[in-house]
Parts: C-alpha cells; structure tokens; sequence
C-alpha cells in the first residue's frame, strides 16, 4: 500500500510474511498464493505490499538461480504484491516449534551474517517494482547480549562496515539504493534505540541505521519523542519502522491479571518483560520467569515483547501498547517531512497467542491481517497521507 505525504514523497506501508514461515522458496510461492493475495483482495487493493522474509535456504536458491529469481518477481506481479522491504533478522528456524534464542544466530560477529545481508541486499534490489529506487532491510541488533564481548564487537563493527561499502557499490551496479536497519529488541546488546547511536555513529555510514519496532520500543519503555529525538540529533537515520504492539499489564501484582498473563506464557518464542523502578529499567528473559516470582517488581506495570494484533487489544485485566505505536507513527510520519518511508505491520505471532484468540483457518488469519492493516491505513490518512491506487 502506497500513500502520499504531504511533503510529495510516497510512504509505503507492507505486512511481514514472517507470519507465515516458510524455509524454501516453494514455501515462500505457496505464501503469496495462499496468504498474501487472500489479504490483498480482502482489502479491495489493486497492489499490497509485503515484507518479505527469506530465509537461508530460500535466498539461496534466489541467490544461485537466476530463473528462480526473475519468477519469484513475476509472481510477485501476478499476485499484485510488491516488496520494498525484506525482514532480514531469523537467519532459518521461525517456524520451528521452538525458536527462543535460536533467533539471534547468526550474530554480526558470525561471517555468515554479512554474508547472508549481503545475499538479501542483492535480491531486493532486483525484486523492488520497476518505479521504486530505494529498499530497505531489518537485521538484529549485533548479537544477544550475553557471550558479546570487546572481540566479537570490534568483528560486528568491521562487519557492517563492509556491509556498507558492498551497499554502495550494489547502488553503482543496478541504480538501487539498499539501507540496512539494526533492530533494537530487549535483552540485545542493542536493546534499546539509545542503545543504537554509538555503535552507529561509530560506523558512520549512511545505509546503516535503525528500524524502530514499536512493540520492542513499548517494551523498553522508551517515550517516543525523547527515542526519535535523539536519533535526529545524532543524525542516525530510522530506515524503516515495524508498526506492532506490545502485551501491557497495569497491575502486575493482582492474581487475576498474573493468571491473564500466564496465558500468553508459552513455549516458541521469547517475551521478554520489563517494568520501570526508581532504580531503573528491570526485567526478565521471558515471561515465564517474571511470573515466577520474585525476578521481576511488580508494583508498577509490566510489559512483555509479546506481538499482539494491532485491532485486537487482549481482554481486560490486560491491554496492549497501541498507544506508543500510534505516538510513534505520528513522530515518525507526521511532521512537514517524514523520518521513514517504509513502515510494515509485524504481528508474527498469531500462532502463539492462547488458543481461545488464534485464528483457526487461513481465511481468520486473512481477515486479521486486513484489519491490522486497514487500522495501520486510517493511522496514516488520519496523519494527513493520502492513500494511492
């Protein structure tokens, strides 16, 4: 989905396909068949966006076979979808039944890591749409924290500095212009966007900066104007945003609302959990371990990187942090000129959530997706854009 700022540049919105897992490139031609086209036509649109995410074996196969490549673009185009933007963060294993950590392997101190950037770099830019010059790419931010010291540091730095230069001479090849977005996420080494402008800066590279996940954000309690602000000041760019909401439990210490959280406590993913002391930011690996007792304060609120549907807040005594979201959006969209252009709904996890709230068949998973996105569109014309054809 295309709009129009009012500055006169196009803002596009797209959905992540990493709700879909797929490890093969049939997988991912099976997604756009059964997933993306069901949602584009639910929405009466002509074209939809779709962050596209490829793992290992998938991009390998783009990689190496040039006819594979030029028909995943050419399904793209029967199926009226496009892609400006890839989630290059899970390397392989999002559909596992366990992800957990796993997700942050490789890290940017693993050479595999650049390489496999390297790799997704040069696909988009031959799967953008014909009139579209600029693409964007998501990657974790440099490693989990633990294990991460000042030798694996200096070898992450080195890396995306090679990454760079690869990035400037893909432009001077093919004309297309790839950024590359280190994601702040809880319990990273980059957990929050504060967090991001040393080793950014340090780099010094303009197609190196940050995608701003709203739940992560959320999680963090990061207050938007004081993250976008300082990211402005230190000229670090936001090459793209994930629009997504995080599971927010005002009272933490009553028993029914620990009992509504224990329901999203479950075993694929990782939820880390944060609240705010006077001492700081606290906070746990995962849910469970905060319900566990006595690993996290509970006198003021809790919230957990648990990706709840934008349109769908979970029932009381629990909420989620649309809020944020939407004051993110505004901060990011709503000024004389925007700070991104690519923005995508990231809600991967409708599989995890209790069972009473999953969808149960493909057309449910469908018709949730359109209401993520037809609510992300009314943020956006309500900011001012237009929507385009």
């Amino acid at each position: 989905m295309r709009f129009r700022h009012p500055d006169g540049s196009v803002v596009h919105l797209a959905y992540c396909t990493n709700v879909h897992p797929a490890e093969t490139l049939a997988g991912v031609l099976a997604q756009l068949r059964d997933h993306c086209e069901p949602v584009r036509k639910r929405l009466g649109r002509d074209r939809l966006g779709i962050g596209l995410w490829l793992a290992r074996d998938a991009a390998q196969t783009l990689v190496t076979d040039p006819a594979a490549l030029r028909g995943l673009r050419a399904e793209l185009d029967r199926r009226g979808l496009e892609v400006v933007t890839l989630n290059g963060f899970p390397y392989e294993g999002f559909g596992s039944e366990q992800v957990k950590y796993r997700v942050y392997k490789p890290d940017w101190a693993d050479a595999e890591r650049l390489r496999h950037t390297t790799d997704l770099a040069r696909l988009l830019a031959t799967l953008l749409p014909d009139d579209v010059t600029e693409g964007t790419i998501s990657t974790l931010p440099l490693a989990w924290r633990t294990g991460y010291d000042t030798a694996r540091a200096r070898t992450a730095r080195t890396a995306l500095a090679t990454l760079g230069e690869r990035l400037d001479a893909l432009e001077e090849l093919t004309g297309r212009s790839i950024r590359i977005g280190l994601e702040p996420e809880p319990g990273c080494t980059v957990e929050t966007t504060g967090d991001a402008i040393a080793p950014l800066t340090g780099i010094g590279h303009p197609r190196i900066g940050v995608c701003v996940d709203t739940c992560h954000l959320a999680t963090s309690f990061e207050d938007p104007a004081t993250a976008l602000g300082a990211l402005t000041a230190a000229r670090v760019p936001v090459v793209k945003s994930q629009l997504s909401a995080a599971l927010h439990a005002e009272h933490p210490h009553r028993p029914a609302v620990r009992t509504a959280l224990a329901a999203f406590d479950e075993p694929r993913f990782l939820h880390q959990t944060r609240t705010r002391t006077p001492a700081g930011l606290r906070g746990t690996d995962d849910l469970g371990e905060a319900l566990a007792g006595g690993a996290l304060p509970d006198t003021g609120p809790w919230r957990a990187h648990f990706h709840v549907p934008l349109h769908a807040a979970p029932a009381a005594p629990l909420t989620s942090t649309l809020p944020v979201l939407t004051d993110t959006l505004t901060r990011l969209v709503g000024g004389p000129a925007p700070l991104t252009r690519h923005l995508e709904v990231e809600t991967y996890t409708w599989q995890a959530l209790p069972a009473e709230l999953r969808p149960r068949a493909r057309t449910q998973l469908a018709d949730g997706i359109a209401a993520e996105l037809t609510l992300a569109r009314d943020l956006l014309t309500d900011l001012g854009l237009k929507e385009l054809p």
